[in-house]
């Protein structure tokens, strides 16, 4: 395991590598997130994969700094990769993180060949403060052990880091971004997502020809931890299918 740090402009993107094959996975947070919020998920692609876990800046390790708004944060992962050369590259990408994972695909759509966007944001039209209503809501919807992990996470981020980015996003549209996106696109949501409603992942579905949609069953808003072994299979499938679709 190799943890480095990149940094653009003042601001601090923490890697994390896991992993020494040829196709990179890159996962990426959402908001108040960090690289723990993948721990259930990435163990299972070490052998074939190369791994990379970001966390963003403002968020876990990089707490101390101010967080980006999710067009700068792209710009800055975007520099990362063609810096690193990384090509054949799967994004996945949570909630913000999905948002920026977009960006990042039709940036860098040459490199970035699969994208999996988890409970995305990025067509979210709602008021910040009604949005800041449902954030309870959706962490008591969700496995409620990993609730700590939730509330040490955002207290790390701090309130102006969390409330920067959450107006910030819902200000923000993927619209003039997906006509760019080449990947091939798996789009995964928790059926009792009340953060981000499945109807927006269905939209996303729809605003991406090709793109596979996967709802799993009684999963809240972290679907990835609410429902590991369901996430970790559509997820394995799909960057089989990747491999395949090269050979």
């Amino acid at each position: 395991m190799a943890a480095t740090i990149f940094q653009r402009g003042g601001a601090t993107l923490h890697v994390e590598q896991t992993g020494t094959g040829h196709r990179s996975v890159i996962f990426i947070h959402g908001l108040s997130g960090s690289r723990r919020w993948w721990r259930f998920n990435v163990a299972d692609l070490h052998k074939d994969h190369c791994v990379y876990t970001l966390e963003l800046s403002g968020y876990g390790r990089a707490w101390r700094q101010r967080a980006l708004g999710v067009r700068a944060a792209a710009t800055l992962i975007a520099e990362w990769i063609e810096d690193a050369g990384l090509e054949d590259v799967t994004l996945v990408g949570h909630s913000m993180g999905g948002h920026i994972s977009m960006h990042v695909a039709s940036r860098c759509a040459e490199r970035v060949t699969g994208l999996v966007l988890v409970c995305a944001s990025g067509l979210l039209r709602a008021n910040a403060y009604r949005a800041a209503l449902h954030l309870p809501r959706a962490a008591l919807v969700g496995d409620r052990r990993f609730l700590p992990t939730i509330l040490r996470d955002a207290a790390l981020a701090g309130p102006l880091n969390l409330w920067r980015n959450a107006v910030d996003l819902l200000k923000d549209s993927v619209q003039d971004s997906l006509p760019g996106i080449r990947a091939r696109t798996l789009i995964i949501w928790g059926e009792r997502d009340v953060l981000v409603p499945l109807a927006l992942g269905q939209l996303l579905h729809e605003a991406l020809p090709g793109s596979q949609l996967e709802v799993i069953p009684r999963a809240g808003h972290v679907v990835m931890v609410d429902a590991p072994r369901a996430f970790n299979g559509l997820l394995r499938a799909f960057l089989d299918r990747q491999a395949e679709a090269r050979t």
